[in-house]
């Protein structure tokens, strides 16, 4: 998490606590040290962002603080809240945290959303294989290693370039230029024994990749 994200977060902890916390608790939702959250607060009280406390007791942002509001219709932000609630259904644990700290950033028409409910029936969570690590290495544009086991349960190991994902109401399949079978294919999550990121990158082929696998998909 860049620095610049890892402030705005703190802002966004404060806001949702009624009560001081500490750093040793923002740390550790963060995922970073104690130190990196005091510098950090730090940083904030010298923007005059409205922090008060102190190291070791809690800190607590002062009411009235709020950062600028998003440009959003009443009717839009439904929109995005449905959609965003959505996001549980494709069985991604990680987009799906994603997703739930960007609905409680949207918070100024919170009360009116009470009656937007969405189903989370869909896609259960890949046991052996997270989403996450395909989706770092179809943005970074870095080969996988992958354990696969087919619909007749045969199984390989392949070295595949990812470049993208589909997510279905049941199930979420990796698209990807197999080295193998030197083709594109489609690999399902939930049959992946086991993924592991390579030291092998193809920078700059992932928008012609995606645009070969478009064509032949039309």
């Amino acid at each position: 998490m860049q620095r610049t994200d890892r402030l705005f977060e703190i802002i966004q902890l404060l806001r949702s606590e009624k009560n001081s916390i500490t750093a040793e608790q923002i740390a550790r939702r963060l995922e970073v040290s104690t130190r990196t959250i005091y510098r950090d607060i730090q940083t904030l009280q010298s923007m005059r962002t409205p922090i008060e406390g102190e190291a070791g007791v809690g800190y607590l942002l002062r009411p009235g603080y709020d950062l600028p509001p998003l440009n959003f219709t009443t009717d839009e932000i439904e929109a995005i809240v449905v959609g965003l609630s959505l996001v549980a259904r494709t069985g991604d644990k990680g987009l799906k945290k994603s997703a739930d700290s960007v609905i409680s950033k949207i918070d100024r028409v919170r009360a009116k959303l009470d009656s937007l409910h969405v189903s989370d029936w869909g896609a259960k969570a890949p046991e052996s294989v997270d989403p996450e690590i395909l989706r770092i290495a179809i943005r970074n544009e870095q080969g996988l290693s992958l354990m696969y086991r087919d619909q007749n349960t045969d199984e390989t190991t392949r070295y595949i370039k990812p470049i993208g994902l589909i997510y279905y109401i049941e199930s979420i399949v990796l698209i990807a230029w197999c080295e193998l079978r030197q083709n594109f294919r489609h690999f399902r999550v939930d049959r992946m024994l086991q993924c592991d990121l390579t030291d092998h990158y193809f920078k700059h082929q992932g928008d012609k990749l995606r645009t070969q696998w478009q064509q032949l998909e039309e």
